[in-house]
């Protein structure tokens, strides 16, 4: 019974994992975390639906299958099989749901930014109930100095995104600017800063308790 009521403390979030990699890969990465943080999520880890169309970064660190979640050209402007995507996650969503918030690391994490502002216009995720919040680690803006904009995209940031959000921004991050672009599309963005590349990175305890405090707040809301 006891776990049970745990159980349903836990907020729901889904993950989704960066470029070329995969679900089972970024949980690997994200129960490193502290347990007081994990045992207040309920982490639901999907695969992207496109098997990897060339050589993963971490291929020879991690094993096999790779994968991706959408297609785009060499200067990132163009991009493919967006919507086919969007409406497999809300398939997903739909059958495993329903979800408080989206946690999203690199590719994955330009779409959790992008996700509120798709929702707010009704272009995807309609199915589904809004995300009461985004984490978003080492993401990007469609629409930035860097990337072009998919059509689902085009109005997400044209306000500011009031979804809570927390970002997790690493100093050493080669898209270290994007990360920081990005805050300035969220109303009151909660940030945890760390001294690691493009990963997900282990939690100190100040980042911790930044972490714990931001999930705090939707505890009580349930």
């Amino acid at each position: 019974m006891e776990n049970e009521m745990n159980r349903k403390k836990q907020l729901k979030v889904l993950c989704l994992h960066g470029f070329r990699t995969s679900g089972k890969i970024l949980q690997k990465l994200v129960e490193r975390w502290p347990q007081p943080l994990l045992e207040k999520l309920d982490l639901v880890f999907m695969d992207a639906p496109y098997p990897a169309r060339g050589k993963s970064d971490v291929d020879g660190i991690f094993e096999p299958p790779f994968y991706e979640w959408f297609q785009s050209d060499l200067e990132f402007k163009e991009y493919y099989n967006f919507e086919e995507c969007m409406a497999k996650i809300q398939e997903f969503m739909v059958n495993h749901g329903p979800y408080d918030g989206i946690l999203g690391f690199s590719q994955g994490a330009m779409l959790t930014a992008a996700i509120p502002g798709m929702q707010k216009k009704g272009v995807a995720l309609t199915e589904v109930p809004k995300v009461k919040f985004v984490i978003v680690i080492s993401g990007a803006k469609f629409g930035g100095t860097k990337f072009g904009t998919p059509k689902l995209t085009a109005d997400s940031f044209s306000t500011p995104v009031t979804t809570p959000s927390l970002h997790l921004i690493g100093e050493e991050d080669f898209m270290k600017q994007e990360n920081i672009d990005l805050l300035e599309s969220f109303l009151d963005p909660v940030v945890i800063k760390h001294p690691k590349g493009h990963t997900i990175p282990r939690l100190d305890d100040k980042s911790l308790e930044i972490f714990c405090n931001f999930i705090s707040k939707f505890h009580e809301l349930s």
